[in-house]
């Protein structure tokens, strides 16, 4: 089974059946039997209470009701899609996420680390700031919320675990990359969290598939659960390299994925 299971909908400010269809059609041409869409909750009002700053506030724009609304309307009209939700993990703020999750009836919720502190740590406008830190600490940091962010048990999956990657600063020595791998697996499958394989890293400056090979290989020994995501913000990337996702998956042992629904986790065959 082919899923996708990280997309987004944000290009075009509104949530509509017109739009949610040409995911549904690229779905489809891909040959994706389970497609989810999982808007970032850090984009409607109801999350306010659980992570602000200057940069979310000015992107803070949307109504949860808007969007909860046109997976009713997809219903109705029989499309199969189903609904998720991304949030940023947000260290001390577990009563908040746990509330908000609990409040709607999602398939599947993502958790992801976009932020240390108030340094969001994909956006380009903050890349210089892996200049003026010391990696290591940053990396620790990073992993420190992924172990938490499994420990909570509020997830289904972990987004693109080692985002930190993404503009391809890495510390030098792979014994203490290691490290952090090893604790946040432990993590993951003391807690049943699932990873996803994001392709959305070819389309970054690293030019790599998240996981890292190696920690991937580490999930799977662990009997860490996967699905398959492109994190599309567009039609066009649905699917995004699938064909590479899937043979990562297979060449460190995986032979099933996952699939969510009403937040209940089944295994299919990979591929």
């Amino acid at each position: 089974m082919r899923t996708d299971y990280h997309v987004h909908m944000i290009e075009t400010g509104e949530f509509s059946i017109d739009y949610l269809q040409k995911y549904i059609q690229k779905a489809r041409e891909e040959g994706i039997e389970e497609l989810g869409i999982s808007e970032h909750a850090y984009m409607f009002y109801e999350t306010k209470n659980i992570i602000s700053n200057p940069w979310i506030e000015n992107r803070r724009v949307l109504h949860f009701q808007d969007y909860w609304n046109m997976f009713k309307e997809a219903k109705k009209a029989g499309l199969q899609v189903k609904m998720g939700i991304e949030m940023d993990y947000t260290p001390g703020k577990h009563s908040e996420m746990e509330a908000f999750i609990k409040s709607y009836p999602f398939d599947y919720v993502i958790g992801s680390v976009h932020w240390i502190g108030d340094w969001g740590i994909d956006l380009a406008i903050h890349r210089k700031e892996y200049e003026k830190r010391d990696i290591y600490e940053a990396y620790e940091q990073y992993f420190d919320q992924i172990v938490t962010l499994a420990e909570s048990k509020l997830f289904s999956f972990v987004g693109h675990i080692d985002l930190i990657k993404i503009f391809n600063y890495k510390p030098d020595d792979q014994h203490f990359v290691e490290q952090q791998y090893d604790r946040a697996v432990e993590a993951l499958s003391k807690s049943g969290t699932c990873i996803e394989i994001s392709t959305a890293g070819l389309r970054k400056p690293v030019g790599e598939i998240y996981p890292d090979p190696i920690l991937l290989q580490k999930c799977y020994e662990a009997n860490v659960g996967i699905v398959l995501s492109s994190d599309a913000h567009a039609p066009k990337h649905v699917g995004f390299q699938y064909d590479q996702s899937i043979a990562l998956a297979k060449s460190v042992g995986y032979k099933e994925v996952h699939v969510f629904s009403s937040g209940n986790r089944m295994s299919y065959p990979l591929g």
